[in-house]
């Protein structure tokens, strides 16, 4: 039987020119590339995501589609997004959850594992 999975990589860097006079709160980007290594068809329907500073404060957020896309991929295809946070502390963390449909309307999960949202010179 065909097996619906996507896989995802995810690149961050932090926006000083987006963040606070004093540098809170503190502004990131993310870049997340979602590939499709299952055996067929599938569409990103919703997100849901988890934001945690240091302080422990977390938000969620959850949506339908990525930045405005519900993209369809193919076996082997890729979609590519770049989006944006504000955390209250220069380290944290983000998780979360793509939820798929494949084209004959199966359900499935495609988590993000935990990455690390971080001020370089937060980090010595």
């Amino acid at each position: 039987m065909p097996k619906p999975e996507f896989t995802n990589s995810v690149v961050v860097r932090h926006l000083p020119e987006q963040s606070g006079d004093t540098g809170a709160p503190y502004a990131f980007a993310y870049t997340v590339t979602i590939r499709n290594s299952g055996d067929v068809t599938a569409q990103l329907i919703a997100r849901h995501w988890v934001i945690a500073d240091a302080h422990g404060h977390v938000d969620e957020v959850r949506g339908l589609a990525v930045v405005g896309h519900q993209p369809v991929l193919k076996p082997g295809e890729s979609f590519e997004y770049t989006s944006w946070t504000r955390l209250a502390t220069p380290q944290g963390t983000m998780r979360g959850t793509f939820f798929c449909m494949t084209e004959d309307a199966y359900p499935f999960e495609a988590p993000i594992p935990e990455f690390r949202l971080a001020v370089a010179s937060a980090l010595h």
